[in-house]
């Protein structure tokens, strides 16, 4: 594929500038490989089929051999062993020039934990690779920006005229750089591949425990069905058990997520607790979320068609391809993302909180002016709330929806 810049490139080589080493996690086929080559100087692929034993021989006696090369030396798959950790913040201590020695990419947390003596901290930074967002994927102008906002600067943009169908269409497709630029079908077929792996084969191969196949395709569905949602494992239980019948316990369930969390097939938003005025109680649930849209709709088993023809399922899954890149275009201004609820209903389906305090409070809807001007009302009444005597007002509230001409 031809290689299109991403936000990451620049966080990259920031995080070189600072650290000895960065690690760069994300699921698979984001892209990690591809941008950490950008920058390497030299570069060693751990999940060469052909070097498996001579790798298991120089991690056990030697090591260090695989640690030489050109800076910034590119381990790739560095978690299939993970004694390399200690091995290399060992060796950005005893150099001369500590800062921008290696890239680690990993598309999976290590489960051999014990290997790891030392947290790296001074050593490495991290760095969380996504899917593409709109603007990397081309799709997305860029008019308004997150950065400007934070800065009081208000937007001054047009929209791409893009048609609900074509919306459709990319929230199907989602943000694999290699189904950008492919024909609907493929693009859509590549989307159900990626699933089918989770569930056949790498949910059961990150840590060698053989997971069911079938079970995790209903879990993925129900996971899919709750997107944004601050369900418990209880209710996901009760969701499997009563659609399809189970005989796997919550505890199951729990550890089929977990796995998840370490491929990086999910990434559930934690809440938001601010300084209000109000007495009501937050709810601090994480919502649920997967890392890319076009997983849900393989998980359902579905297409561009079938959300033209359930708009309630579009905006659910409207609402995770935003997300995905809120966090993407968050992560660069070295902010997080997390969601708000209260006992009484009043919610925020995003917050956008950098590292200064600075923070933007985001309503997500697919558009009609009822649904927008219902999720500007819930913005005022939460900022009407806050504290601001212990904390800032918000810097912007924000409406994000899928149709419209104008910002």
């Amino acid at each position: 594929m031809l290689y299109k810049k991403r936000i990451a490139d620049t966080l990259l080589k920031e995080q070189l500038e600072a650290a000895g080493a960065v690690l760069i996690q994300g699921p698979k086929w984001c892209g990690k490989t591809t941008t950490a080559e950008q920058i390497a100087g030299s570069k060693i692929y751990m999940n060469a089929p052909d070097r498996q034993n001579e790798f298991r021989m120089l991690v056990d006696t030697n090591i260090q051999r695989l640690l030489g090369g050109e800076t910034p030396r590119l381990i790739d798959e560095w978690q299939l062993y993970p004694k390399l950790w200690d091995a290399v913040r060992y060796e950005v201590d005893h150099r001369e020039v500590r800062q921008g020695q290696f890239v680690l990419t990993g598309s999976a947390v290590p489960v051999q934990t014990d290997l790891i003596r030392h947290t790296g901290t001074g050593r490495f930074a991290w760095l969380k690779m996504r899917t593409m967002s709109l603007w990397e994927s081309g799709e997305s102008n860029g008019g308004v920006s997150l950065g400007e906002l934070f800065k009081g600067l208000p937007p001054d943009a047009d929209a791409d005229a893009d048609s609900i169908d074509e919306l459709s269409r990319l929230v199907c497709r989602g943000g694999w750089p290699e189904s950008v630029g492919k024909k609907e079908k493929a693009a859509l077929r590549q989307a159900y591949n990626y699933t089918d792996a989770i569930a056949e084969s790498d949910i059961s191969r990150v840590d060698g425990v053989r997971r069911d196949a079938a079970f995790a395709r209903r879990l993925l569905r129900s996971y899919a069905r709750h997107q944004g949602a601050a369900v418990p494992i209880s209710q996901l239980y009760a969701d499997i058990n009563s659609n399809e019948g189970n005989s796997l316990s919550e505890a199951t369930i729990e550890g089929y997520l977990r796995v998840l969390r370490q491929i990086f097939v999910i990434e559930d938003m934690p809440a938001w607790n601010p300084n209000l005025r109000s007495r009501s109680a937050i709810r601090m649930s994480e919502t649920r979320y997967f890392t890319d849209p076009s997983i849900v709709v393989a998980a359902l088993g579905i297409g561009p068609d079938d959300l033209l023809n359930d708009v309630s399922t579009f905006g659910l899954l409207f609402e995770t391809m935003a997300v995905r890149d809120l966090r993407v275009y968050a992560e660069s201004l070295d902010g997080s993302l997390f969601h708000f609820r209260d006992r009484t209903g009043l919610e925020c389906d995003a917050v956008v909180h950098l590292r200064n305090g600075s923070y933007g409070l985001i309503e997500i809807k697919l558009g009609g002016e009822h649904l927008i001007n219902e999720g500007a009302a819930s913005l005022k009444k939460l900022a009407s709330l806050v504290d601001t005597s212990k904390m800032p007002e918000p810097s912007f509230m924000m409406v994000l929806t899928g149709v419209g001409k104008y910002c």
